[in-house]
């Protein structure tokens, strides 16, 4: 088993941490494993671009996780984050990096084909205003994309309280107050034209064993579950 990866005594959800953990990012079975086992499922609610060079603005991208899953599909990939050290490494994935706040794109209105929102809400203070701010963004016709983590006792036991035990998981990446109730979300993208369909997630039991082994997880780790009482994904479409 690997030992949990060393970081300050910062705030919880600080986003200082992920400068700390910034040699993390691009290792497979390291401290952000999770993170990639989501981007291949995130991924996959992405269809091809229906014309070559479609923009696709990854919101909260990291160090761009998401674009070796979206090789082939056609999209211009721009990649919206806080911490510089994680979009400099995203830049040399292919990811066209903006460093900005979720909740304050420096986009138009209307110019994203599709929205991807990948583990980010829970992270965000202002959740009204950064789900303004994607919708925003997208056009009339365009698919919004979102995986994030309920507000549930059980899901803050998991992941929080059960989880940041787990060898090799960071401590205090998560402020489970600011975890997401399904409900409230599908209300707030509604109000601004998207309707939101969402379903659970989790990971394969073999994914979890070779994590706690020290092992890189087999492909197609996280699949559908009817269960959103833990994690879950949303997918949407803007309304004309």
């Amino acid at each position: 088993m690997r030992p949990s990866p060393s970081v300050g005594v910062l705030p919880r959800n600080d986003p200082r941490q992920y400068d700390e953990l910034a040699g993390e990012w691009w290792r497979p079975d390291g401290a952000f494993a999770v993170l990639h086992w989501l981007a291949e499922a995130r991924a996959r609610l992405v269809p091809p671009a229906a014309v070559d060079g479609a923009l696709l603005v990854d919101v909260g991208c990291g160090a761009g996780l998401l674009a070796p899953h979206l090789t082939g599909k056609g999209y211009r990939h721009v990649g919206v984050d806080l911490t510089v050290s994680a979009l400099e490494q995203a830049r040399t994935h292919g990811v066209r990096p903006l460093n900005a706040d979720a909740v304050a794109l420096p986009l138009a209105d209307s110019t994203a084909d599709v929205v991807v929102a990948g583990e980010i809400l829970e992270h965000v203070t202002d959740l009204p205003g950064t789900v303004a701010e994607l919708c925003r963004v997208l056009r009339p016709g365009g698919l919004l994309v979102l995986d994030t983590l309920n507000a549930t006792a059980v899901s803050r036991l998991i992941v929080v309280h059960l989880g940041e035990r787990m060898p090799g998981v960071p401590r205090g990446i998560h402020d489970p107050h600011l975890f997401v109730d399904p409900g409230v979300l599908t209300r707030l993208c509604a109000r601004h034209g998207v309707r939101l369909e969402v379903r659970g997630a989790r990971p394969t039991a073999s994914a979890l064993v070779s994590y706690l082994r020290g092992r890189s997880a087999p492909r197609r780790t996280i699949v559908p579950t009817r269960s959103t009482a833990v994690l879950y994904q949303g997918r949407g479409r803007k309304q004309g």
